[in-house]
């Protein structure tokens, strides 16, 4: 049986990951992800990316010349096991045009996200995740590196 304590925890970090990416605070994804985490973004059968550094460097060139986007997460489902965790939520993510490209429709998405996370001495964190994206409206163009 886990403690509602892991519960809030394993949340948090699902939840941490998603105000780093919308203050652009890139190093607050070292407390979300394992070193070597794999996550795969658009279906599960997306190419995967490879440890934290691949992660992180693929996130900054769709945001880092994008501008304001949110990130929302809910219903969440979580499992836990030991040290290890499944959890999943669904996700409503909305980013909007900077400079040239503002004037673009903004690009929103909807999905899911299912990770798999294990307890290191320094808390939880990801190992494996996937967006699983349902639909997608607006124009991607928006999403651009610095």
């Amino acid at each position: 049986m886990c403690s509602c304590q892991d519960r809030n925890e394993v949340a948090d970090v699902v939840n941490r990951y998603a105000y780093a990416l919308d203050t652009r605070q890139w190093r607050s994804l070292d407390d979300v992800f394992t070193a070597d985490a794999v996550a795969r973004y658009g279906s599960p059968e997306s190419s995967p990316l490879n440890g934290r550094e691949e992660i992180v460097a693929s996130i900054r060139s769709f945001l880092d010349g994008c501008g304001p986007s949110q990130h929302l997460l809910g219903t969440h489902l979580i499992e836990i096991d030991g040290d290890t965790a499944v959890a999943t939520c669904k996700a409503r993510v909305f980013h909007y045009g900077a400079g040239t490209r503002s004037s673009l429709p903004p690009y929103e998405c909807f999905g899911v996200y299912r990770d798999r996370l294990r307890r290191e001495s320094v808390g939880w964190r990801i190992e494996d995740r996937i967006f699983d994206v349902h639909l997608a409206i607006g124009d991607i163009e928006v999403l651009q590196p610095a």
